[in-house]
């Protein structure tokens, strides 16, 4: 009797929900980064909901001051680190990058694997935190608080600690990818600007992410084993926590907003039917915000201590990564001018995210200035220039992203009119939140209070209602994607048109 021996890989062998968890295709990662982060987000926008519901009067209306502190914090977390920083790049990246090089995989697809179980490990912890007393410092853990709490900070930190080596495993991978599996006829100018995007934002990855790890490892080893270095009753000092914390976080914003901008790129090209006006200077332009993103982390600190001079050249150094920003923003708009503009909703997220991003970016300039630093810092102002350059910059990306490259992902076409009356919910909910916190920010109201005084209950109340608004946009949203699934139309190979190679 011979025995047939199956010469198939391990990965290939397994069916169902397991050839899922071990797959080693790059299509059925991303999509499942893409369910992981949607899911992210969705927690994330309940716990906003809930805050924005408790803020609607001056008082304590249902929530406790330290519960109110440990659901502002959830939502910080989960929305920063479950949601805005692995969206586009590792749920697209990783669905795209191989496709519109041409390539069979990546250039690690055990790695890639290993990257998305890291991130579903260190999301456990984050989640698990919530069980064992969610923590209250805020999603930047900042010290001495962190150190003093008895919340559950390590489970939390140990989190984002796993996190951080799968966003540093996909940044190796990504690199090596763009290296080593191009085809021989993209040379580096021919590449799609979306991995242009893809390659400055895993060199952040690759070379910030490590000092954010070291620095949640330090705080770990604060609170076991009380060794000094964060606490000021042991000799240490809680602001250097603030200088590593930030000299990562500063250049995470870019590993948040470069592949929005990459997605946006994508947009004008194929909606307006021309090639991408200044080419190199854009895809120089993402290089040039990756290095100029490592100098400025010392504007967050403006009112510690720091001295003088050190305030003037990191004021200096923010205006100046504000230059590559508008070098993409002018010729994004150049390639709009006497295009055959076709307002698919992919192209509307695309106007909604140069409108809302250059707010942000002109907040970042406000805000980058001492004087007015001064008087703003932990204002109501600063929550709103952070959300108009993470939601209306990051979110309005990925949403561009998802209905662009929907109809590949899954096959089907979704429902177009629908689409677009959830674009301008989503776009007049998220303005109506946003844009009053900026007055109430500059009349003084501090940001992570609970109660407050009762002259900006009515900026407030429209805050909240925005919120309301903006919820119905992403429900609809859910709705309509989730029938395209169930019943939608088949889409065509290429329904927009576009000439990349996915």
């Amino acid at each position: 009797m011979t025995h047939v021996v199956d010469k198939r890989s391990f990965y290939e062998v397994k069916k169902g929900f397991m050839s899922w968890i071990i797959t080693l295709d790059h299509k059925r990662i991303g999509i499942m980064y893409l369910v992981s982060v949607l899911i992210g987000f969705g927690l994330g926008g309940l716990f906003a909901l809930a805050l924005r519901l408790e803020l609607i009067t001056p008082d304590k209306l249902f929530m406790a001051d330290k519960v109110y502190n440990q659901a502002f914090t959830l939502h910080g977390v989960i929305m920063v680190f479950l949601f805005i920083i692995p969206s586009i790049p590792a749920a697209f990246g990783n669905f795209l990058l191989p496709l519109m090089l041409g390539a069979k995989d990546v250039a690690f697809p055990r790695l890639n694997l290993a990257s998305f179980h890291l991130f579903l490990f260190g999301a456990l912890f984050l989640v698990l935190s919530v069980f064992l007393g969610a923590v209250d410092t805020g999603w930047t853990f900042y010290a001495p608080y962190s150190i003093y709490t008895n919340t559950s900070v390590i489970a939390a930190v140990f989190g984002a600690f796993i996190m951080g080596f799968s966003s540093i495993l996909t940044g190796v991978n990504f690199i090596a990818t763009i290296h080593t599996m191009r085809p021989p006829g993209m040379t580096w100018f021919r590449m799609p600007l979306f991995i242009w995007s893809l390659y400055a934002t895993s060199i952040l990855q690759v070379l910030a992410t490590p000092v954010l790890a070291i620095t949640l490892l330090l705080l770990i080893a604060e609170r076991v084993m009380n060794i000094g270095i964060f606490d000021p009753a042991l000799g240490g000092d809680p602001v250097l926590f603030e200088h590593f914390f930030w000299f990562y976080s500063h250049p995470a914003v870019y590993i948040m907003i470069l592949p929005a901008m990459g997605v946006m790129s994508e947009l004008v090209t194929t909606f307006c039917r021309r090639n991408i006006f200044g080419y190199k200077y854009i895809a120089y332009s993402s290089i040039g915000i990756a290095v100029i993103s490592f100098l400025v982390w010392g504007h967050h600190l403006f009112v510690s201590g720091q001295s003088d001079f050190a305030a003037m050249i990191f004021s200096l150094l923010t205006f100046l990564v504000a230059i590559p920003s508008a070098i993409k923003i002018f010729n994004w708009i150049a390639t709009m001018y006497q295009g055959s503009i076709d307002p698919k909703t992919p192209f509307l997220y695309f106007v909604a995210f140069v409108l809302l991003f250059c707010i942000g970016g002109f907040t970042g300039i406000i805000l980058g200035s001492l004087s007015l630093d001064v008087n703003l810092h932990d204002t109501y102002f600063v929550v709103a220039h952070f959300h108009y350059t993470m939601m209306g910059g990051v979110l309005m990306g990925f949403l561009g992203a998802i209905h662009y490259w929907w109809p590949k992902m899954f096959g089907k076409m979704y429902d177009e009119f629908l689409a677009k009356i959830a674009c301008f919910l989503i776009v007049i909910g998220f303005n109506v939140v946003f844009f009053p916190q900026f007055l109430m920010g500059a009349k003084g109201m501090p940001r992570r209070y609970h109660v407050y005084d009762p002259e900006f209950q009515v900026y407030h109340v429209i805050s909240t209602v925005g919120s309301w608004v903006l919820a119905v946009g992403v429900i609809l949203m859910a709705y309509y994607l989730i029938q395209s699934i169930r019943k939608g139309e088949k889409a065509p190979s290429n329904p927009w048109g576009a000439l990349t190679l996915e």
